[in-house]
């Protein structure tokens, strides 16, 4: 079978979730488990609270355990987050990795996109804009981070779509999420948004990708 063949060092709970049991599907109780995998309690157990960091299950008290569908963004979210735990400046080369990714599925992500992820964009753009335009001025971190994944959430890839999922946590996590750089360095970033939306709304990719190119690089010389 294709599947244990490529993948023979996986754990027996690891290969019994990708061979047998159905996404948000109810898995036995571990006695169960242990018994059909010929697998010690206490092996099981610690298999299956490694799945749970990398959320492929989920276990509640009442309703036991299921199989999540597959998602590469808690895997990534563990790696990177010992990653910072070591040294913060692993987030510029998480970064660098990210924005190529993001400039090379540019023209595939954009082509996807419906009217109504259209529509979409231009709401969160609007918000992004009324609060930094109001008074206070007000940092809007939510809708910097909606509008890039936006764009990019018809990719059918769920590796792609981890790395840009982790890389806004982990973005909080080193605090980018502040009000930092002055005000004309917000207008800037804002300005690039806005040219990346309305390119994409008016099929003009070439120019959306070049304002996503400049507007990644502006990271990198944050005052």
């Amino acid at each position: 079978m294709l599947r244990e063949r490529v993948s023979p060092d996986i754990s027996e709970f690891f290969r019994y979730l990708a061979s047998h049991a159905e996404a948000d599907s109810g898995l036995p109780s571990l006695s169960e488990l242990g018994r059909e995998l010929g697998v010690s309690l206490a092996s099981l157990r610690e298999q299956l609270e490694v799945a749970r960091a990398l959320g492929m299950v989920e276990v509640r008290p009442r309703t036991g355990t299921r199989r999540l569908t597959y998602s590469f963004t808690p895997a990534i979210r563990q790696s990177l987050g010992y990653a910072l735990a070591l040294n913060n400046d692993y987030f510029r080369k998480f970064a660098e990795m990210r924005n190529h990714l993001e400039a090379a599925y540019w023209y595939e992500a954009v082509a996807l996109l419906t009217d109504e992820d259209k529509q979409e964009l231009q709401s969160i753009l609007a918000r992004a804009l009324e609060k930094i335009r109001g008074t206070p001025v007000q940092v809007p971190h939510e809708e910097h981070r909606k509008l890039h994944l936006h764009i990019f959430s018809r990719l059918d890839n769920p590796f792609v779509t981890g790395v840009f999922e982790a890389y806004w946590e982990a973005y909080e996590a080193v605090g980018l999420n502040v009000f930092a750089g002055g005000y004309e360095y917000l207008q800037e970033v804002w300005e690039y948004h806005q040219q990346m939306v309305d390119s994409i709304c008016s099929n003009q990719f070439q120019v959306g990708y070049e304002a996503l190119v400049k507007h990644t690089d502006l990271l990198y010389h944050r005052p």
